[in-house]
C-alpha cells in the first residue's frame, strides 16, 4: 500500500491526525498488527485484544521502523505521528475497503463450514499456473486477517483469493463490504458455530450475507450436493459442484490409491479430466471440483487445471500426512465439526492398514452438542475402523453411542494426559492414525506424542 499516506488514512477513517505536520503526506509501505513484523515505513495497528493490548507495543513498533500508528487511545511516544480513531478494527476495515477498490482485478471469496482453507489453497495453486495470485495467509480469515490480506495487494497481483470465516450473524457482511468478491465459493453448509447461528438455516443465512455486496455479474460457485445450497437462489449466476451428477461439475471413478493421493475424473459438459489430487481423503475431491469450476471461468486449459490441482500442498492441521517411520499420522487437529469428522472417518475407513481414530470434542455446537456427538458415534460405528479413542467431555457421547451399536474396540479418556500415557500400548507399527478435534482442544500435544513413538 505504498501510495497511502497518514493524511489519506485519517480522511478514510475520520480519525484525528496527531504529530509532525511534515510527515502527514509520507508514504506508508505496509500494515502490520504485530510489532515483531514491523518493517521500515509500516503503519502499526494497535489492536486491543482480550489478553494483549497492541497500544503497549507502540514504542517497540516505532523502534522497529513504523512510520505511523493507528490507535484508539493517546500514544505517549510521539517520534512518529499517530491517527486516533474511536475503534481500531472498524477503522482498518474502512481502510481495506478503500484500498481494495483501487484494484480492478478479479477477487474470489471462499467460505463454508468445512474445506474453505483447503479450497483456497487448491484454487490458488491452480490459478498460480497462469497468474500472480494473492491469497489469504494460513487461516487468517477473520475481520482483521481479511483486512490485512487485502492491504497486501499490489499492482503485480492479477487475482486475489480470500478466505472468509465467520462465527455470527453480521460477520460476513463486514467481510463482504471489504472483499466485494466477483466470484464467491461456498464449500458446505454444516454444523458449525451453532451456539451463535442456531441451526443449519442460520448457518446458510449467515454465510450468504455476501450476496448483498456482489455485483449483478458476480458468480456463485456452490456445493450442489448440499440441499440448502442447491435450493438457494443467490440472485446471480450459480454454478454447482459435487459428487452427484445433477451438478455442473461432478466426479466419477474416485479411487483413494494411498494415504497421500486420491484419483478421480471430473466431468463438465461432456469434458472429462483425470487427475490425482495429492492429499488425504475422498472429501478432497470437493476442493478439486470447485477449483476446476474456477479454472474454466478463467479459461485455463485441461493441462493447466490438472497441473495446478496436482501442485496443491496440504496445510498443517488439515489432513496433513506425516510418516514417522513407525506409523502414518493424519494430522487433522486444526478443527472439527460433525461434517468434517464424518468425512475424515469415511476416508479413513477406505484405507487398507490398521485404522485408528483419535477424536475429541467438536466445539461450538450449542444446545445440539450432545446429540451431534452421539450421531457422530453412530456414523463411525457404520464404517470400518479398528479402534476408536475418544477424549474430552463431549467426546464421551461419541464414544458411548459408538459402543452401543459396535463391537469394534473403543476406549474413552477424560483428558489428554491419560490418553497419551496409554498410546504406547494401543498404537502398533504401520498403523494409520487419524487425530481430529476442535482447535481449542489442542490435540497438537497428542500429535507430538505420536510423532515421538
Amino acid at each position: 500500500m505504498s501510495f497511502l499516506t497518514p493524511k489519506e488514512i485519517s480522511d478514510i477513517t475520520g480519525g484525528k491526525y496527531i504529530g509532525d505536520e511534515s510527515m502527514r503526506n509520507n508514504r506508508i509501505s505496509g500494515v502490520v498488527s504485530d510489532s515483531n513484523d514491523v518493517s521500515a515505513g509500516n503503519l502499526f495497528l494497535c489492536i486491543r485484544g482480550s489478553r494483549v493490548d497492541g497500544h503497549d507495543f507502540a514504542t517497540d513498533a516505532i523502534n522497529a521502523g513504523a512510520a505511523c500508528i493507528l490507535a484508539e487511545r493517546d500514544i505517549q511516544d510521539t517520534r512518529v505521528p499517530y491517527i486516533l480513531v474511536e475503534s481500531t478494527l472498524p477503522a482498518i476495515q474502512l481502510i481495506a475497503k478503500h484500498y481494495r477498490e483501487k484494484f480492478k482485478i478479479p477477487i474470489i471469496g471462499i467460505t463454508g463450514s468445512v474445506g474453505k482453507t483447503t479450497t483456497k489453497e487448491m484454487v490458488s495453486a491452480m490459478l498460480g499456473i497462469k497468474f500472480n495470485v494473492l491469497n489469504t495467509i494460513k487461516n487468517r480469515n477473520n475481520e482483521l486477517g481479511v483486512a490485512l490480506t487485502l492491504l497486501s495487494l499490489d499492482y503485480s497481483h492479477e487475482i486475489a483469493v480470500i478466505e472468509m470465516g465467520i462465527s455470527d450473524f453480521g460477520d460476513m457482511s463486514r467481510l463482504a463490504q471489504m472483499v466485494q468478491p466477483d466470484i464467491f465459493i461456498i464449500t458446505e453448509i454444516g454444523y458449525s458455530h451453532l451456539d451463535n447461528l442456531g441451526d443449519l438455516n442460520g448457518v446458510l443465512r449467515a454465510k450468504t450475507e455476501t450476496f448483498d455486496f456482489m455485483k449483478p455479474d458476480g458468480i456463485a460457485i456452490i456445493n450442489g450436493d448440499n440441499e440448502l445450497l442447491s435450493n438457494f437462489d443467490p440472485g446471480i449466476r450459480k454454478i454447482t459442484f459435487g459428487f452427484g451428477k445433477q451438478n455442473e461439475f461432478y466426479t466419477e471413478n474416485i479411487n483413494p490409491v494411498c494415504v497421500e493421493s486420491v484419483k478421480c475424473d471430473i466431468i463438465n459438459n461432456n469434458n472429462r479430466l483425470s487427475l490425482a489430487v495429492p492429499a488425504y481423503g475422498i472429501q478432497i475431491v470437493m476442493a478439486a471440483l470447485a477449483a476446476t469450476a474456477v479454472g474454466r471461468l478463467f479459461e485455463l486449459n485441461d493441462d493447466d487445471i490438472v497441473c495446478g490441482i496436482e501442485s496443491y500442498t496440504p496445510v498443517d492441521g488439515r489432513a496433513n500426512i506425516i510418516n514417522t517411520g513407525f506409523i502414518t499420522l493424519i494430522d487433522d487437529c486444526y478443527n472439527a465439526n460433525p461434517n468434517s469428522v464424518r468425512a475424515a472417518v469415511q476416508s479413513l475407513s477406505e484405507l487398507q492398514m490398521r485404522r485408528v481414530a483419535i477424536l475429541g470434542d467438536m466445539l461450538g455446537l450449542g444446545k445440539q452438542a450432545d446429540e451431534l456427538h452421539r450421531e457422530a458415534g453412530e456414523f463411525i460405528a457404520k464404517h470400518s475402523i479398528d479402534i476408536l479413542l475418544c477424549c474430552g467431555e463431549k467426546a464421551f457421547y461419541m464414544y458411548d453411542s459408538f459402543r452401543s451399536v459396535s463391537k469394534t474396540d473403543a476406549l474413552y479418556f477424560p483428558d489428554k494426559k491419560s490418553l497419551m500415557e496409554a498410546l504406547p500400548e494401543l498404537i502398533k507399527k504401520d498403523d494409520v492414525v487419524l487425530v481430529k478435534a476442535s482447535n481449542a482442544m489442542q490435540f497438537e500435544e497428542i500429535l507430538e506424542s505420536l510423532k515421538n513413538m
